[in-house]
C-alpha cells in the first residue's frame, strides 16, 4: 500500500508564489496531457503521480479533453487519487480546463457557457473530486464573446466548483479584455497558460508581460518543444519518439537539419554545466522571474526524476545566456520581435 513520503517537501522542490496571489505553486509541476490515457499503462501513471507526491510536485494539470480517449486521463487520475491519496487532497493543487473538442455537436467545443458549464460538471465527475482548484478557458474561440466565457468562469467560482480561475494560450488583447472581466467581478484571474521553450518564444511578445501587470501568474508547458530539446534527438529519430509517429503534435518533418545543429550545440553547453539538455531546457524557462511554473510530461519515473534535478543548479552565467541567444538566433524559432 502506499504512504505519501513525510519529507516530500524538505529536499529539492522549490515553490513560488503565483502573482499577486497566496498561492504557491512547485517550480515544476506534473501534466496529463499525454501518458495517462487509456492506451498508456495505468501502473505506470501511478508510480509517476506517487513519485512526482513524493518529491514535492503538488500541482497536476489536467483537461477534460486529455486522453486518449477524451477524458480517461481524468478518469484515470480520479482512480489514483482514491485508491492512493485518501486524506491528501488539501496538499494538492488540482486544476483543468474546458474549450478543445470533447464531445460530437453543437457543444462539445469551444468556449460558450454552454460547454463550459457542462465540461466542468463532467470533470469533477470523472475525477470524483467536490471543486478544482483551477479551472481555465482553454481557448479564446474567435467566436464567443469574452464577457460570456468570463462569466462562466465567475459563476463556477461563486458555485463553489474551481476555487481559482486561468486562462490557456489566450492572445495579449483577449487576455486584457479577460482580466479587466475578471477583476470588476473580484474573481481575479491567477494564471495564465501557454506553450513556451527555447523553440516557441512568442509569450514574450507581450503575454508575459502583460499577466505580470495584472498580478497574474504564468505557467509554461511544452517547455522541451515535444522532446526536441533533450538528447533524443541528436543523432536522428529514433523509432520509438514521438516523431516517429505518424500522429502527434511533432511530426517527423519538423525534426530538420537546421533544429538538430542547434539542438546539438545546446547539448554542448548543458553538458559543461553538469546538466542535460532537458534541464537546462527548463531552467532557461524558470530563469524568467515572471514564469511561475512550468508543466513537464513524462513517460516513466526515470524520465520526471531527470526534470526534478533541473532544481539542483538553476543559474546561469552571462556568458551561457548569451552563448545560448546566440544559437537559437541561427534557426526560426518564433524569436520575439
Amino acid at each position: 500500500m502506499y504512504i505519501p513520503s513525510s519529507t516530500r517537501y524538505c529536499e529539492q522542490m522549490t515553490y513560488k508564489y503565483c502573482g499577486k496571489s497566496g498561492l504557491m505553486l512547485p517550480r515544476i509541476s506534473l501534466g496529463l496531457w499525454h501518458n495517462f490515457g487509456d492506451v498508456d499503462n495505468f501502473d505506470v501513471a501511478t508510480d509517476m503521480i506517487e513519485y512526482a507526491f513524493d518529491n514535492g510536485i503538488t500541482h497536476f494539470d489536467l483537461a477534460n479533453n486529455y486522453g486518449p480517449s477524451p477524458g480517461s486521463a481524468e478518469r484515470n487520475f480520479g482512480k489514483i487519487l482514491k485508491n492512493n491519496f485518501a486524506g491528501y487532497r488539501d496538499e494538492m493543487i488540482i486544476s483543468s480546463k474546458a474549450g478543445h473538442l470533447m464531445w460530437e455537436g453543437p457543444y462539445g467545443d469551444g468556449s460558450s457557457r454552454k460547454n463550459l458549464m457542462a465540461s466542468i460538471e463532467q470533470s469533477l465527475s470523472r475525477t470524483g473530486l467536490e471543486y478544482f482548484d483551477i479551472f481555465y478557458s482553454h481557448r479564446y474561440d474567435g467566436i464567443t464573446p469574452i464577457e460570456e466565457t468570463m462569466q462562466a468562469l465567475i459563476d463556477m467560482v461563486h458555485q463553489g466548483k474551481a476555487l481559482y480561475v486561468g486562462l490557456s494560450k489566450y492572445p495579449p488583447q483577449e487576455a486584457k479584455k479577460a482580466y479587466d472581466i475578471l477583476a470588476a467581478a473580484g474573481v481575479k484571474c491567477l494564471i495564465h497558460q501557454d506553450r513556451y521553450s527555447m523553440f516557441s518564444r512568442e509569450v514574450e511578445r507581450g503575454t508575459l508581460q502583460l499577466a505580470d501587470v495584472y498580478g497574474c501568474g504564468f505557467i509554461a508547458f511544452s517547455p522541451l518543444a515535444q522532446g526536441l530539446l533533450t538528447d533524443k534527438y541528436l543523432n536522428g529519430i529514433p523509432e520509438d519518439s514521438r516523431a516517429a509517429r505518424s500522429t502527434g503534435f511533432l511530426q517527423r518533418e519538423q525534426v530538420t537539419e537546421d533544429k538538430v545543429a542547434v539542438i546539438r550545440q545546446l547539448n554542448q553547453i548543458a553538458q559543461q554545466r553538469g546538466q542535460s539538455l532537458a534541464q537546462m531546457a527548463l531552467v532557461w524557462i524558470l530563469k524568467n522571474e515572471r514564469v511561475t511554473s512550468v508543466i513537464v510530461g513524462s513517460s516513466s519515473v526515470r524520465q520526471l526524476d531527470d526534470n526534478l534535478k533541473t532544481l539542483q543548479n538553476l543559474d546561469f552565467a552571462n556568458e551561457e545566456l548569451s552563448a545560448i541567444e546566440q544559437i537559437l538566433s541561427s534557426v526560426n524559432t518564433q524569436l520575439p520581435k
